[in-house]
Parts: structure tokens; sequence; C-alpha cells
């Protein structure tokens, strides 16, 4: 069996035409069982109302409903760990990633792939801020250490069991999905797709989160920001040492004879803004994996189930 597992946040305009007309055809031509895990991640719209109605007329899917918005790699980590499958196929609710794919992921994932990664090269249409802040991203994870994400690679991917199993294990609070698959290795494959336009609505994920996505990334895949500014502190400290004994020499043992007319208001001047600025920069970096710190040592759970929403769970509960 092969568990599906979608995350559905405000679709209520577009989530049926994607499961009638998109998605239920690629799953009815498997040759292997299924089961279509949709985590309604705190919608406020009709998203619910409409995946339950779902469930009603396919025992094949479950709905794992939170209490509240979590995000999308918290929904994803929670169907994930709902799933049964001997592998878990994991892809967006817009229709922006194609099912039709589907039958390539699992020919590579019965060649012995563990993780087959679907990788977003062209694009029917996105905009030109998305493209750049994308390439950007990746191009700084490259810098940053971060060697394993190949750009453009998305969540529209399958997990071998293994995979799903070992990730199961993963603790942490502020994770990106993704980023933690291609951490833990095991042997991948890629696929490469045009990413589509919606079936209707808008992103739920604007500047903002997208912007905070890759902040966490950067937090919780490296620790070379921390390491920059070391050097960087430690270049500045050098550097404000040079100049302090040239000053010195120059100005106090041979008399100045340059003429630079060093003052000490001037050099206690110098001095005081690169410290400053040294203390500023690395006082913002610490602050932020302090902050992810706080959030793991705090301890709560990823996410609430709203049981009495929820439908065809494995545990047996509604």
């Amino acid at each position: 069996m092969i568990s599906f597992v979608i995350p559905v946040y405000n679709e209520e305009k577009g989530f049926k035409k994607f499961y009638t007309e998109m998605l239920l055809p690629e799953l009815k031509k498997l040759k292997y069982g299924y089961e279509l895990i949709l985590v309604n991640d705190g919608s406020k719209d009709k998203s619910l109302q409409i995946i339950q109605e779902l469930a009603e007329e396919d025992k094949h899917i479950k709905v794992l409903s939170f209490s509240r918005n979590f995000g999308k790699e918290v929904a994803l980590t929670a169907g994930i760990r709902e799933a049964e499958g001997a592998a878990v196929f994991t892809m967006d609710a817009d229709g922006q990633q194609p099912p039709k794919l589907i039958p390539e992921f699992i020919k590579k994932w019965e060649n012995g792939a563990e993780l087959v990664i679907g990788v977003r090269g062209k694009y029917e249409k996105h905009g030109f801020i998305a493209k750049l802040g994308s390439k950007w991203f990746y191009r700084i994870m490259g810098w940053m250490g971060v060697k394993d994400m190949v750009p453009g690679s998305t969540d529209f991917r399958l997990i071998d069991r293994c995979v799903a199993d070992e990730y199961n294990k993963l603790t942490e609070h502020g994770r990106i999905t993704r980023g933690l698959m291609d951490w833990m290795g095991f042997r991948k494959e890629y696929i490469d797709y045009v990413y589509g336009n919606r079936l209707a609505g808008k992103p739920s994920y604007n500047f903002k989160k997208l912007f905070q996505l890759a902040i966490d990334s950067f937090i919780s895949l490296s620790t070379t920001p921390l390491m920059i500014f070391a050097w960087m502190g430690g270049l500045i400290t050098f550097a404000a040492l040079v100049l302090g004994i040239f000053v010195l020499i120059e100005e106090f043992m041979m008399g100045d004879p340059i003429g630079l007319k060093w003052t000490g208001t001037t050099c206690v001047c110098i001095f005081i803004t690169f410290l400053i600025g040294l203390v500023m920069v690395s006082q913002s970096v610490t602050a932020m994996y302090v902050s992810s710190i706080h959030a793991e040592a705090q301890n709560r759970p990823l996410y609430i189930i709203d049981r009495k929403n929820s439908r065809n769970l494995k545990d047996g509960k509604k």
C-alpha cells in the first residue's frame, strides 16, 4: 500500500476539482492499494467540510484535522506519522504539482530509490520575486555548506517506509521537511516537473511565511551563520589590534611623521564603532539561535488533533 499525504489549508474553491479530475484518476490506475491522508491545517473556509464529505464517500480517505493552523511542515509531519503504507507520497493540494507523474515516482522507488524527489524546473506562471527568492535561497544554502538540497527540490516526493520511520523519530519543532529528509541521506532519485498554476484561490504562503521558512532553514540546517560572524569578529578584532599598534607607533613613538594627527578621541571612536558593530551583528544571529533553543525547550506538542472532525484514523477513533 502507498500512503498519500496532502496538507489542506483554505482550498475550498479548488480541492474537489483537484481530487476528482487530477488525483483520483491516477490513484485508480495504481497496482497498489492506497490510502489518502488529508490533513486539514486549521482551514477557515469550507475545506474541512469538503474533505469530510469525500471521506464519507471513499473509505480510502483519512481526514486528520488540526485544532488550529500549525503550518504546512507540521501538517506533513502529522500525515507521515499517520501513514501506514510501504511508501509515503507527499504533495500539495492546489494542483500545481502534477499527479500524472505519480507512476514515474513509483517506478524509481520500485527500482531501489528510497527518496524520489520532485524538482521544480520550469514554471507555467510564477512571480519574478518568488523565482528570484527561490534561486537565492538554494544558493545561500549552498554557501552555508548545505550540499544535500538540490536547487528546486520540493515536497512533491515519495519516501520509502524506512525513511518515514526514521523521519518520525526526529523531535525538533522548527522543522523543514524536505531539508531534514535530504539531511538523513538514503538513496535519492530526482524527477523534473513543470510547476503548474493553482486551480483556484490564492497561495497561503505569503512573503512573510516564505521568509520565515527560509530563516528556519538557515538556523535548523546549518551553524554556518555562527561561524561567519565568529570569523568576522576575529578579523575585526585583529584589524583593530593592528590599527591600534599602528597608531601607537606612528603617533607616539615616531612623532607622527606622516602627519595624520591622530587624537585620542578619534582612536576611541574607531575602536568603539568596530566593537559596537560586531556586538550588534553577533547578538542578532545569536538571538535567532537562542529563540530556536527556547522553542525546543518548551517541548510543546507539534500539533493537536481535533478528533471530533477527523475521520478514519488508524487508532480507530472517528
